[in-house]
This record gives C-alpha cells, sequence and structure tokens, in this order.
C-alpha cells in the first residue's frame, strides 16, 4: 500500500533517504551465494562494501547524514550481516571520527575512495562495558614530538576489530590512554595504519579469532609493540589538544567527559545497530507471511487444502509481530528525527536524546529478535536454510544487541538516571468506567501508566535499600528500574506509532494504522493488567474482555497481511530470490534429470516429480 510505504519510510525524504539502498540490494551482486567459506563470505562483505562506496556522490556527506547513514544499514543488513558491520565501522566510527576531529585538516581521500578501509579499535580483552577503563597507552615523545603507541598487558589486547588483512590495506582509529611525562590525561583517538600490500605494518600484531556466529567477519586481536606515530596522528577538537609544549588543553573539565566525546560517534552507532536490526526483522516478516500464504496443509474437510494463515494460531502470531514492527520503525524514524534535530550546545538536551536512542536501541534489537525467532519458527524447517533469508538473521541480531553497547548495560545506566531524573505517566487522570478498550488514547494512557507504577515501585526501593550500601540500594532497585524503562520504550514505541496513525490521509491506511496500533497497545498490556486492576485503573470486566477484544482486532488485521507486508517495500528482486518468499517455492526442489537416462531416453519427455 502506497500511503502506508510513505509513512513508513520518512514521507518526502523517502527517495533521498532510502531509494538509493533499496536499489542497491536489488541487484544480483547481493543475492545469497552457497558453499562459501566463512573467509570467502568475510571477502565477500568488503567487496560489496567498495560496491556502496562506488554508489554514493560523497563518504564524507553519508558519515554527517544520521538518517541516510541509518537507512543504508536498514537496508544491507538482511542480505549481508558482515557488509552492516564494516559499513557501521568505517563510515561512521572510522570517518566518523576522523571528520569529528578536525578532519578538515587531513586528506580523507586514502578513506573516501576506500583504498584503505577503515576500523575502530576501543574494546580491549578485559574492559568491553568499562572501556573507560582501558590499558592501551600513547605516550608523548618530547625528542620527536609524537606518540608510541603500545599495549602494555595481555588484557590490553584490542578485542574482535576486524583488522586481518582480508579486505586490503587498514588504517585503524585507535582508543588510546594520552600520557604527557608520564601524567594520564584521558583517552583520546589515534590514527594508525596497520597494514599495506605486503602485510602488517612492523609492531602490529594481528591474531585472527575464531570464527563467530552469524555472517561471518575477520574479528581479531590487535596489540601493538612501540609503535611509532606522528604528532598528527592524535585527533584533536576543541575537548583536547596539545600545544608545542606538550600541554594539554581542553574545553572539558575532566577526563571522563573528554573520553565520551572523543567516542562520541558511538551514540550514531547505536542508530545505525537498531536500524541493521530492524531492517532484518521487517524481511523476515515478508518472508514469512508471503510463505504462510503459499504453503497448503489439510483441511478440515477430506481433500480440502487451506492456507496457513487460515489458522489463527498462525496469523494472531505474525500480525502481534507486524505490529511490533510497525512501532519498531516509527519509533526509529523518530529517534533519528530527535537526533538530527537536537541542539549540540544544550548538554541537557544532547544528554535527553542520547538516553533515548540508548533504551529505543535495547527494545528495537530485542524486539528483532524476537520476531526472527517467530518468523523462523513459522516457516518450519524451510526457515533453517540459508536460502531462505532466515536462518542467519537471528545470529546477526544478537551481534546488534551488544555492539554499541550491550543492551543491559545501556539499559541500567538509562534506569539510574531515571529513578528520578525523569517524570513518567500519562500527564492526566486515568479513570477507566465508561472506557472501551478499542479507545487508542485510553490504551495509551493505561501503557504510561504502568511506566508510573514502576518508577513509583523504583523510586521506593531505592530508598528502602540498605544504608552505606551503594551496590547493596542499586541492587534492590534496578529490577523495578529496568521494568520502568521497558515500559518507557514500549510508549515512546507507541506514541510514535499513533503519530503515524494522525498522518494518514486515506480512510484505508487509517483503518489499517489504528488497528496495528490497536493490537500492539493491547499486546503490550496482557502482562500488565494485574497492577492496573489493582492501582483502579482497569476495571474487572475491561480485564476479562481484553483477550475477545485482541481477537476482534486480529480478526480484523487478519485478510490485510499480506497489504502490511507489502507496505515494507522489500525489492522484488530481492523477494524472488528467496525460495519460499514466492508461490513456486516446490519447483526449487524438482530434481535435475539424470543425463545418462535422458540419453537412454532420447527424444521421449521425463517426468519430473517433486520432493515432499
Amino acid at each position: 500500500m502506497d500511503e502506508l510505504t510513505h509513512l513508513l519510510f520518512d514521507g518526502d525524504e523517502r527517495d533521498r533517504v532510502h531509494g538509493r539502498w533499496r536499489a542497491l540490494v536489488a541487484g544480483e551482486d547481493f543475492a545469497y551465494r552457497p558453499g562459501l567459506t566463512p573467509r570467502d563470505r568475510a571477502e565477500l562483505s568488503y567487496q560489496r562494501l567498495r560496491l556502496v562506496n562506488r554508489a554514493i556522490p560523497s563518504a564524507e556527506a553519508l558519515a554527517y547524514d544520521a538518517r541516510r547513514l541509518a537507512a543504508l544499514h536498514e537496508w544491507t543488513g538482511f542480505v549481508d550481516g558482515g557488509l552492516c558491520t564494516l559499513a557501521s565501522i568505517h563510515y561512521n566510527l572510522f570517518l566518523g571520527s576522523l571528520l569529528d576531529h578536525d578532519g578538515y585538516c587531513r586528506d580523507l581521500s586514502p578513506y573516501t575512495a576506500m583504498r584503505r578501509t577503515g576500523v575502530f579499535l576501543c574494546t580491549e580483552l578485559e574492559h568491553g562495558n568499562d572501556v573507560a577503563n582501558l590499558r592501551t597507552v600513547a605516550r608523548y615523545d618530547r625528542g620527536t614530538g609524537g606518540f608510541v603507541l603500545h599495549t602494555p598487558t595481555v588484557g590490553a589486547q584490542k578485542f574482535m576489530p576486524n583488522t586481518s588483512l582480508t579486505g586490503g590495506p587498514k588504517t585503524a582509529v585507535v582508543a588510546a590512554r594520552l600520557l604527557v611525562d608520564d601524567e594520564d590525561q584521558g583517552i583520546f583517538l589515534f590514527l594508525t595504519p596497520l597494514s599495506d600490500e605486503n602485510g602488517h605494518l612492523p609492531g602490529v600484531r594481528v591474531q585472527r579469532l575464531p570464527d563467530r556466529t552469524g555472517t561471518p567477519v575477520d574479528h581479531c586481536l590487535t596489540s601493538f609493540d612501540q609503535v611509532r606515530l606522528p604528532r598528527a596522528a592524535m585527533l584533536e577538537a576543541a575537548h583536547g589538544r596539545l600545544d608545542a609544549n606538550g600541554r594539554l588543553t581542553s574545553s572539558l573539565g575532566n577526563r571522563r567527559k573528554r573520553f565520551l566525546r572523543s567516542v562520541g560517534r558511538v551514540t550514531v552507532g547505536k542508530l545505525c545497530m537498531s536500524a541493521g536490526t530492524l531492517g532484518m526483522a521487517r524481511a523476515a516478516l515478508a518472508v514469512a507471511v508471503r510463505y504462510a500464504h503459499h504453503r497448503h496443509v489439510g483441511g478440515a474437510k477430506v481433500g480440502q487444502r487451506v492456507p496457513l494463515t487460515a489458522h489463527r494460531s498462525h496469523h494472531a502470531r505474525l500480525l502481534r509481530s507486524l505490529s511490533t514492527a510497525y512501532a519498531m520503525t516509527f519509533l526509529q524514524r523518530a529517534v533519528v528525527d530527535r537526533w538530527t534535530a537536537h541542539d549540540e550546545t544544550d548538554r541537557e538536551q544532547r544528554e535527553e536524546v542520547e538516553r533515548l536512542i540508548a533504551v529505543a536501541k535495547g527494545w528495537i534489537t530485542w524486539q528483532a529478535r524476537d520476531i526472527t525467532v517467530e518468523c523462523r519458527e513459522r516457516c518450519g524447517a524451510q526457515g533453517l536454510f540459508p536460502q531462505n533469508g532466515l536462518a542467519d538473521l537471528q545470529l546477526n541480531i544478537e551481534g546488534g544487541i551488544t555492539a554499541e553497547g550491550d543492551n543491559l548495560v545501556i539499559w541500567v545506566k538509562a534506569a539510574s538516571e531515571m529513578v528520578f531524573g525523569h517524570e513518567s505517566g500519562p500527564g492526566r487522570p486515568v479513570r477507566p468506567e465508561g472506557r472501551d478498550l478499542t479507545d487508542l488514547g485510553f490504551l495509551r494512557d493505561l501503557l504510561a501508566s504502568v511506566e508510573r507504577i514502576w518508577q513509583t515501585r523504583a523510586r521506593e526501593d531505592l530508598r528502602g535499600g540498605p544504608a552505606g550500601d551503594p551496590v547493596g540500594r542499586w541492587n534492590a532497585t534496578s529490577e523495578a528500574a529496568l521494568e520502568m524503562v521497558s515500559a518507557h520504550a514500549r510508549v515512546q514505541a507507541a506514541d510514535a506509532l499513533l503519530g503515524a496513525v494522525g498522518k494518514a490521509r486515506t480512510a484505508r491506511g487509517r483503518f489499517l494504522l489504528e488497528n496495528v496500533a490497536r493490537l500492539f497497545l493491547l499486546d503490550q498490556l496482557r502482562a500488565h493488567t494485574g497492577d492496573l486492576l489493582a492501582s483502579g485503573l482497569m476495571t474487572p470486566e475491561q480485564v476479562t474482555s481484553l483477550h475477545p477484544v485482541e481477537g476482534g482486532v486480529v480478526a480484523d488485521l487478519a485478510p490485510h497481511l499480506m497489504a502490511l507486508v507489502d507496505a515494507f517495500d522489500l525489492p522484488e528482486e530481492f523477494l524472488s530470490r528467496v525460495p519460499i518468499a514466492g508461490p513456486d517455492y516446490v519447483d526449487h526442489y524438482r530434481p535435475a534429470p539424470d543425463p545418462a537416462l535422458r540419453s537412454a531416453l532420447g527424444s521421449r519427455s521425463l517426468a519430473q516429480p517433486t520432493m515432499a
């Protein structure tokens, strides 16, 4: 449906933001290739990264455009999870970091033309989510004015960067602790060549890690043995510069703030991870819904055949996942809008938007995993075969859940800030008498009330925690606080979805979006009716009627299942390459005729029975 597609994909900006990427992944260069070894698949992802680079007029402009950069991940993730990872590293973490640190003073052409691939080295073997404590050092050398980059311990090896020789010569941005006369000045980034056409450079030690789950990427352990870097290697900006005497000047007051500013690109990285997994979830639904229409099973009568979609046990699960995918998509759009519109000079506003991005990243990536698991199961054994486009998605999403801040850790940080630093709730009294469970405003206020209930509990737990024991007090608080964050994410998603409902102009578009929103809200409230009843926010009759009301919404949406996934606008070229996405999927299993038998039969026709 054109209106749904228009709303889902940035309205009038659809072609500028999404058009190039959609056309790219439709090409044969992005088709699934069976039989490749893990290293061949990793090399293929680098080849495709170069195809992406050739398709854009300016790599610098892409790195600066968070909306288009996130959309790149949204469209490439479901065809090549490795490419999604490499694009995030090269364009956002590497090139974006260079541009954010006086990048106009450097020659970026080796990276924008991809004569060298950019990588990002931050996480260490012993320092992941506590990367502010990393141990890699860059010692200022007063004799040369440059730096000596060194890995002092085994635990300080950089963990998982794509630093092998696969993909050609590479240059890294390395996060290291700046030492000036043995004084720790905090963590900064240093531009460090790693390899050339002849191999890794002197002092750069790279050990390839074992293959991980999901689409292969050349992850490695990387360390440095007294590697000398020129003065220009340090990435500088207002938050940190060295003068001619080796004295650090900074606009920020402490080392932690300087570190967060140095690695500020992880925020856009969260938007990219959300987008990549979002695209995977929508692709999984497109495949599963098509298969559900094409796959026929025995009906109630002898000899009758009915599609899987005839069964509520099948289509209701897909519809609930679809309603969540719509909410995820509109939440992603709303969060990107907030990021691109925020005032960089307003510290409080920036922190609020960064927290929203972190909360949305956790919720979207977790929901994407649930959706792809559901879709794989609904396709039965067919979903286990990579050629059908589902098998790798869940494992690729696992990477998104962990990358750019592990979901649980970033939610814990958000929770600690939101217990008292955020006011939740519907903003108006909720009186359930006479309210109908089809009323979208009532349903939204109930969900907002769930957030307030958990915030109230978290505050009570924190106040009642053991005195003089900060860890003990937080342990008493954290579970309720995390439930508050979860509810907050769902309220934000509901608001974004309801905003899209308000933009629908056709009766059909409004009907579908209203019911998608209704199903999403009812599904989110299901687990919280006890709390809402106890708080006097729902009546017993409303609690008992939730199930039949939700069943009625499912029945209204069931005939439109295909229209709802058609709105995801997956390229027909992509879908035609997925066997179970087409009505003729059985034909993919016709055995090839035996050449010897064909020769013996001569011109007589040879029957080709299908496989069961």
